[in-house]
């Protein structure tokens, strides 16, 4: 895993937080990090700690084995490396007046979209370049 791609099973993510706990709290980890000084860290703390802490990550891609062609570098299948995070319905409840900053929408977005590409480069679904 130092390269930074895990040995991903679609199968295992149905049980993410017992098979692949670390790669997930890199991807937010990473995610954060990337926005730190960015914007506006009450906003990006705010986010972090009560709605991101509660969200949940899924696997989008489709969960049949990859054949011997797929595996050998040709043309993946359209959905591999899908990843959503939904979050949880009372989002502007669990911040407060933190939902009222101008920045808040764009932190939130640009956050989960993050997250979601560091999934798919941390379980070898694209290049981290």
């Amino acid at each position: 895993m130092s390269n930074g791609s895990a040995e991903f099973d679609p199968e295992k993510f149905e049980e993410k937080y017992v098979h692949y706990f670390e790669e997930l709290e890199t991807a937010y980890s990473n995610a954060y990090q990337q926005l730190h000084g960015k914007y506006d860290s009450t906003v990006l703390k705010a986010i972090d700690r009560k709605v991101l802490a509660e969200s949940e990550p899924f696997y989008e891609g489709s969960a049949e084995p990859r054949s011997a062609g797929e595996a050998s570098g040709q043309r993946p299948r359209a959905h591999d490396g899908e990843f959503r995070v939904e979050l949880p319905d009372d989002v502007e409840d669990r911040v407060g007046s933190v939902a009222d900053h101008e920045q808040f929408d764009a932190v939130l977005e640009e956050l989960v979209d993050r997250i979601e590409g560091e999934l798919r480069r941390i379980f070898g679904f694209e290049s981290s370049e």
